[in-house]
């Protein structure tokens, strides 16, 4: 997956950040990093799923 650099230089498609909390930032910083994307694109299977969450120290809330 290649990001769209299109936006970089535009203020408004970064405004959000103004708002954001710290977990959104991480998260802003970690989807558009090229080696989670390809960890995270080769895992099927729970077992690679739980090696992307340890290496990458993810932890997710339960459905509710």
């Amino acid at each position: 997956m290649k990001p769209d650099t299109s936006q970089w230089r535009d203020p408004q498609a970064y405004a959000f950040i103004k708002g954001a909390t710290a977990d959104e930032i991480a998260w802003e910083f970690l989807r558009r990093n090229p080696l989670y994307q390809r960890d995270f694109a080769t895992s099927r299977s729970a077992k690679a799923m739980r090696a992307l969450r340890k290496r990458w120290g993810l932890q997710f809330r339960r459905q509710a």
